[in-house]
């Protein structure tokens, strides 16, 4: 089989057998073709390639500069594609599945504190260049905050997860999956304040220029028909600025962070911060319990009179 059939196979089957995400789609999709073409130029391919040329292609991965986690990515893309081709009988064996990754460093996430999201919200309130801007940040910020949501699905949110004025949202998250999600009051009366003028927007619109209503709750004129991932992120740069927060301290998943740290601070179970953040697995979710351990170790060193002695000379 041509590899270009190998690739559109495999995505087929990540997408309908284990409801892949469109992002690791594309993800797979580019790791994949970028090492058919190495392939190809070492006069090989899928279907031929051998252990030693997988392990001689991330050393030039490597050599090309490229990161642990994107090298390691590339070799998990490899090794799902041969496991599929091997379970579909094109290969007899499994070249990849020997072959050790590159460790991966653990970093423990950036996270804002209680009183710097505060300001972000305060900056809210005070900055856009219209009343109607201001109420899309203010409803973006509270609904990001109290839900903890990535930024996908913050921007894809329907409208009609909305409409009712909701103590829950329903979310579909990674590969389709669905879950729900408590809003703070605060979240409440922002959304409820943003529907208001979002609606009687969408209402001039209809009567003057015979516009269809938009389907998402942060609607924008786009091709997806929704505010964009990087708009959300050059918002949030304007905010940290008016904060007095260094802008590159503040991106969506650092606000996501800042959810779930701060709710472990307050003394909320894991198992719930896992199903509220739609992690797959209770490990993924567990890297919070160690930046608290690293903010009462700081706490002690800052703070305890006898550390300070130790750090005075």
């Amino acid at each position: 089989m041509a590899e270009e059939r190998w690739i559109s196979a495999f995505l087929d089957a990540q997408a309908a057998e284990l409801g892949a995400a469109r992002n690791t789609l594309l993800a797979y999709g580019r790791d994949l073709k970028d090492f058919s073409a190495w392939l190809a130029r070492e006069g090989s391919g899928f279907e031929t390639a051998g252990q030693d040329e997988i392990e001689t292609y991330l050393i030039c991965c490597e050599a090309e500069g490229l990161s642990r986690a994107t090298r390691a990515r590339r070799l998990s893309s490899i090794r799902q594609l041969y496991r599929f081709a091997y379970d579909e009988g094109w290969r007899r064996d499994n070249p990849a599945i020997r072959i050790a990754g590159p460790a991966k460093p653990k970093r423990l996430p950036k996270v804002l504190s209680i009183e710097e999201v505060e300001a972000l919200l305060d900056a809210a309130r005070q900055s856009g260049r219209t009343p109607v801007e201001r109420a899309r940040n203010i409803c973006l910020m509270e609904v990001l905050y109290a839900t903890g949501l990535r930024v996908s699905e913050l921007v894809g949110l329907p409208v009609a997860a909305a409409r009712g004025d909701p103590r829950m949202l329903m979310v579909t998250g990674k590969g389709g999956k669905d879950r729900m999600v408590p809003l703070s009051g605060p979240a409440r009366t922002a959304l409820q304040d943003w529907l208001a003028i979002r609606d009687a927007a969408e209402e001039r619109a209809r009567l003057e220029r015979g516009m269809s209503p938009a389907r998402h709750l942060f609607p924008a004129r786009g091709a997806s028909g929704h505010l964009t991932r990087q708009a959300f992120h050059a918002i949030l740069k304007d905010l940290a600025a008016a904060a007095a927060i260094a802008p590159d301290r503040v991106t969506p998943h650092v606000l996501r962070h800042a959810f779930a740290t701060h709710l472990l601070a307050g003394g909320a179970d894991l198992r719930a911060i896992q199903t509220l953040l739609g992690h797959a697995d209770i490990s993924t979710t567990e890297i919070y319990t160690h930046v608290l351990d690293e903010r009462l170790k700081a706490l002690v060193l800052d703070h305890h009179p006898l550390a300070r002695d130790v750090r005075e000379p």
